[in-house]
């Protein structure tokens, strides 16, 4: 724990567990694949933001290959894309490869 926050480690969703662990506050989903070179990029950039944001929001990660059915539901043609969620509703959204400015200032209009 750094500076008095609590820790929130990046969460792997599945479709089983995906709506359990977007319903509640503000959540940035990263549609993903292991194969996907600009979802390689992106990830060290979550894994800083998920430790500037503290408990404030929350990351959740799911691997399209594996999850199809979530998303599917989300309407994910080209990964990586980045949903901010607010209570399990889908408010914001992002394509491709975004630096943790854009990331940050995505969820900063939510919280």
């Amino acid at each position: 724990m750094e500076r008095g926050f609590l820790k929130m480690a990046i969460v792997n969703a599945t479709d089983q567990n995906f709506t359990e662990e977007t319903k509640d506050g503000v959540v940035l989903v990263d549609f993903w694949a292991p194969w996907c070179g600009p979802c390689k990029m992106i990830a060290p950039v979550l894994e800083e933001l998920d430790g500037d944001l503290g408990d404030k929001a929350k990351i959740v990660k799911v691997d399209v290959d594996e999850n199809q059915e979530t998303a599917g539901k989300f309407g994910v043609m080209s990964i990586p894309t980045l949903l901010v969620l607010k209570d399990g509703e889908v408010v914001d959204k992002a394509v491709g490869f975004q630096p943790k400015e854009a990331l940050a200032e995505l969820l900063n209009k939510q919280m």
